[in-house]
């Protein structure tokens, strides 16, 4: 079956939501996600939208703090962009519904690592699920949608790749899981908002459907990458065996938390001695510091102690961290919260301009799947979801702008292969070991010998992967490992040709800045 649209959208998080509301009431819009719409990163967020609201606090200085997160990499020009963007994009999702945390009859507004003022709007801390929730329904509820979920991306369509005249995108395949049967989705223009790539790590506070899909998919297709080997890690996901990917805000240290050893280990604060910013240095500096203090003692986690704030403030402001530590027997009230550092958030990814354009005519990259320069080579905290919403809403403005293109035929996905019945053993086996290694080999601080062996590894994997990808029946599982693999693969190639340490990439063999500082570029092969 083949389906005809005027704009695809794959994905269905804050920035894919966005971007099908505003091209709406003017475009037949597809939105297709290979889970449930609330199954994406969004909806995990919990800091919340940083944005200029406040008396005294000014565009230069959110500007600022976001350059001196990125090390010297952010562009200037989409940082501020997105920036003067916000108070608009905090207006437009209060529009839509979003129940703000106010004070008073303004919005209450938190601070977080790396910022110099509070600017941080949020829905206690749960800011993401808020959003997401008002989105979806808005979304469910708005004519000229039409919603595919548990539909998985297969690739991108191109001219070239059909041996046609021309370059540009002309649509894209999707596995439907309720009949197992790949579809043909034709547009003009399409939209890839799929979020980032946690998942290749074996710790990581995302969710299972961080798998690199539309990063992968556009690198296949023939854009650029950039900025790959920036994963930030999450210096405090909650540590405990029947936790999974529950992080503990940002918000939790901007309010005056402290990180501490445990008892075993002395229990004395240790940020003060790495940074002067102390909990409120940037993350990849307090990730560090983590790992540092955890290999220095031999300890498997490190404490976060916000008890000296009153029961009280600590249910207003962290409700959902209170009740889900509660369940698992903390009490955050009289005790720390055991923490490690986890991989967060792709900083990388599809190259865009301010529009959200790739390489490719006819194909955007929105959200965490694009590098736009916002972030460098460290994402400031809450930037994250602002981003979504700016070029979401650049990209719409694009399109609605962009002159009509007819789009060809194109012909069916071959489905003619048969399932062979080892496949589901080896792809659980290959994800496990793609997983486990990228965190030895890839993580917070890396090796030229790590990375040579992480290479290795991925140049097996892709080998076997490909050839069940040519030859056997897809499936979600193998999709998925497919593009986890080459998005292995772009971490480790950008980590190889960055030769110094800066932000999030930290080698022991180039423990220095170089300059000048330039962002990495990797240029994928003709198709």
């Amino acid at each position: 079956m083949t389906h005809d649209f005027d704009v695809l959208i794959v994905g269905s998080g804050l920035a894919g939501l966005s971007a099908a509301l505003h091209l709406a009431p003017t475009h037949r819009v597809a939105v297709i996600t290979k889970r449930q719409l609330s199954d994406g990163a969004s909806a995990w967020a919990q800091g919340g939208i940083a944005a200029v609201l406040a008396d005294g606090d000014s565009f230069d200085a959110h500007v600022n703090d976001t350059l001196v997160a990125g090390a010297g990499l952010c562009d200037l020009a989409a940082t501020r962009f997105v920036v003067e963007s916000a108070p608009d994009a905090i207006a437009w999702l209060r529009g839509l519904g979003v129940p703000f945390s106010l004070e008073g009859d303004q919005l209450h507004l938190t601070r977080e690592g790396g910022h110099g003022a509070r600017r941080i709007a949020h829905v206690t801390d749960a800011t993401g699920a808020a959003v997401q929730r008002t989105l979806i329904d808005v979304v469910r509820a708005t004519p000229g949608i039409t919603l595919f979920e548990q539909h998985t991306l297969v690739d991108v369509i191109t001219a070239r790749k059909l041996g046609l005249p021309g370059q540009r995108c002309l649509g894209l395949y999707a596995l439907d899981d309720a009949t197992d049967e790949v579809l043909t989705f034709r547009a003009p223009q399409t939209i890839l908002a799929t979020g980032g790539a946690g998942k290749v790590y074996l710790y990581t506070t995302n969710p299972d459907t961080a798998t690199g899909d539309g990063i992968a998919a556009a690198w296949r297709a023939g854009c650029r990458v950039g900025n790959m080997e920036f994963i930030q890690f999450h210096p405090t996901c909650l540590y405990h065996p029947h936790a999974k990917s529950f992080l503990i805000s940002e918000a939790v240290r901007g309010e005056g938390g402290q990180l501490k050893l445990p008892a075993s280990a002395g229990g004395a604060r240790f940020m003060p001695e790495h940074d002067a910013r102390a909990e409120l240095a940037p993350r990849d500096v307090v990730a560090r510091a983590i790992d540092f203090e955890m290999k220095k003692h031999g300890v498997d986690c490190v404490h976060l102690d916000i008890s000296h704030q009153s029961p009280e403030f600590l249910h207003e402001h962290f409700p959902n961290i209170l009740a889900r530590c509660a369940e698992l027997g903390i009490d955050i009230t009289r005790e720390p919260i055991p923490v490690v550092p986890a991989a967060h958030y792709t900083c990388g990814g599809v190259l865009t301009d301010l529009a959200g354009r790739t390489d490719l005519p006819g194909l955007f990259a929105i959200g965490e799947t694009a590098c736009t320069g916002l972030h460098g080579a460290n994402r400031l905290a809450s930037n994250s979801l602002l981003e979504c919403m700016v070029f979401a809403r650049a990209a719409a403005q694009a399109i609605a702008a962009a002159p009509s293109v007819p789009v060809p035929g194109v012909p069916r996905w071959d489905d003619s292969r048969v399932t062979d019945a080892d496949e589901c053993v080896v792809i659980s086996h290959n994800w496990a070991e793609l997983r486990r290694f990228m965190w030895d080999y890839v993580g917070i601080v890396r090796t030229n010998k790590r990375l040579d062996r992480a290479a290795h590894r991925i140049t097996l994997l892709q080998t076997e992967i490909n050839e069940f990808y040519s030859h056997f029946h897809v499936t979600r599982d193998l999709l998925e490992l497919r593009n986890l693999v080459q998005v292995a693969d772009l971490i480790v190639r950008s980590a190889q040709l960055r030769r110094e340490s800066r932000g999030l990439h930290f080698s022991r063999d180039y423990p220095e800045l170089a300059a000048p500082a330039a962002p990495t570029i990797l240029v994928p092969p003709v198709a």
